[in-house]
């Protein structure tokens, strides 16, 4: 890490890269935050519609199923009418209507006891179609006889009917074979009296498949559900015969119970949940039928929902964002390279005035520099620090001749110097000398002034002339020696 720093701190070139790198970068991230979060916020508007649409499709699907269910058992209901006295012809209504409407896996037609004289115990006819292991009806049209074999035997379905007002449509239920089904039942009425009862069966799993072909993603899948909070349509016909409701228990995340809750309410949203360990995104709105003339239109309760995985909606969002990432590293490192190089080499006059500047800075003023081809800062400096060195060779040169000349100026300088120092300490040695030879006269005088002036009165006259005579004498000496130094003096002048 500290080579690393320290080549970073070293090399201009890196260090540019870098802040371009990084100006880039920065501005990049931006961009792509902006462009990520308007995607997004697109890609998650988009699944809203197609959720909602795809939802409305369902409704349409199933209702337009139920919708040509009530109008063949309609249709046969008045042909029934027609020929209410006649037994026979009940068997042959409720058989043509197994086998001509494909969504009806079964139907009972069933009178009050003493309506057919030939049947004082009451007559009941139902035909159904064999089903295969997933309970969808694919075999032959089949009649039951006996009342015992029914699916709904214990759904008191004859006496629910005959009290109903109008047409209805029950919530699902479970045959002896744990098959789901979900029916219509008509009262069958002559006049003001209710003669009897017709139920139309719809196989829950036969339902299911056909209604699930409608998706809205490869992973989603459509659900409805009863009033009750059973399923009506599933991908997993096992679970036609629970509730959601208990199923939601098992589930620890409250938003999936909340979803349930908002489902079976009839409210129309979404909600994101986890289910079965993955993101997903469930759907919701009520099951409403399309109004038609001589419909019965009572509320059923019913309500779709569509699960639609997260990894559906931004699957491919994540991955171009994934995408986009690794593609603007790419991009970064390349450019981290480009700008690399191109610096580089933009840099290597610059390098080469360095190594000069060196070469200078240790004496070398006399090195060519080479002219520069570029017309650039760069070229037009490496041109300027050519005339730049020429020009310092040049005073360089001048500085030396004139340090030699002062040099030996100064040598000169120096010896007068010498001389003037030597002369110097020869004439103070002079006087030195002369001041040591008059200091003994002086001195002599002094005594012998200072004895006349002490002893005048006992001094004999010849004592006196012969101090007098001392003094001449010395005073002749200091005069000599006085004559000589100023003789010495006028010699140096000269």
């Amino acid at each position: 890490m500290l080579q690393l720093t320290k080549f970073v701190a070293r090399t201009l070139s890196f260090r540019l890269s870098l802040m371009v790198l990084v100006a880039l970068a920065i501005l990049l991230m931006v961009a792509l935050f902006f462009v990520f979060g308007y995607s997004r916020k697109a890609v998650k508007e988009e699944a809203l519609a197609k959720a909602d649409q795809t939802l409305e499709t369902v409704v349409q699907r199933i209702d337009n199923i139920l919708l040509d269910v009530e109008q063949s058992s309609g249709n046969i209901y008045c042909k029934m009418l027609l020929h209410a006295n006649e037994p026979n012809m009940m068997d042959t209504c409720c058989r043509t209507l197994v086998e001509l409407e494909p969504y009806i896996a079964g139907c009972a037609i069933a009178y009050e006891p003493g309506f057919f004289k030939s049947h004082p115990e009451g007559f009941m006819v139902y035909y159904h179609r064999s089903a295969n292991e997933n309970g969808m009806g694919v075999g032959p049209v089949q009649r039951t006889d006996t009342l015992g074999t029914l699916p709904y035997n214990e759904q008191n379905w004859y006496v629910n009917t005959l009290k109903a007002r109008a047409p209805f449509w029950t919530d699902p239920w479970d045959d002896n074979q744990q098959q789901s089904y979900t029916s219509f039942c008509l009262p069958i009425q002559i006049g003001d009296k209710r003669v009897g009862v017709m139920v139309v069966d719809i196989s829950l799993t036969s339902l299911s498949k056909i209604v699930l072909e409608t998706k809205v993603s490869p992973n989603s899948f459509c659900t409805l559900l009863g009033k009750d909070g059973r399923y009506i349509v599933h991908p997993d016909s096992s679970k036609l015969n629970e509730s959601v409701l208990e199923i939601v228990k098992k589930d620890s995340d409250p938003l999936v119970q909340e979803a349930a809750s908002a489902m079976l309410a009839g409210e129309t949203g979404y909600k994101y949940v986890r289910l079965r360990g993955e993101d997903s995104y469930v759907f919701y709105k009520p099951f409403e039928r399309n109004a038609v003339d001589g419909r019965s239109m009572e509320k059923l309760g019913w309500s779709a929902g569509i699960i639609y995985p997260a990894d559906d909606i931004f699957g491919d969002y994540r991955r171009l964002h994934y995408t986009v990432l690794i593609i603007a590293g790419a991009g970064l490192l390349l450019l981290l390279l480009f700008c690399q190089t191109f610096i580089h080499r933009q840099l290597l006059p610059l390098r080469m005035l360095s190594k000069y500047a060196q070469r200078i800075a240790e004496g070398h003023h006399d090195e060519t520099i080479p002219d520069s081809r570029q017309q650039d800062e760069v070229g037009r400096l490496q041109n300027h620090f050519q005339r730049m060195q020429q020009s310092l060779g040049v005073h360089v040169s001048e500085m030396k001749q004139l340090s030699d000349t002062l040099q030996e100026r100064g040598e000169v300088l120096r010896a007068a110097y010498e001389q003037a120092h030597v002369a110097d300490r020869m004439k103070t040695q002079f006087l030195y000398n002369m001041s040591n030879q008059m200091m003994s006269p002086v001195k002599s005088i002094y005594s012998d002034v200072m004895t006349i002036n002490d002893s005048y009165d006992k001094l004999t006259d010849e004592d006196c002339n012969q101090l007098a005579d001392d003094i001449q004498q010395k005073g002749d000496k200091i005069t000599g020696l006085l004559n000589q130094l100023i003789a010495e003096s006028e010699k140096k002048k000269v």
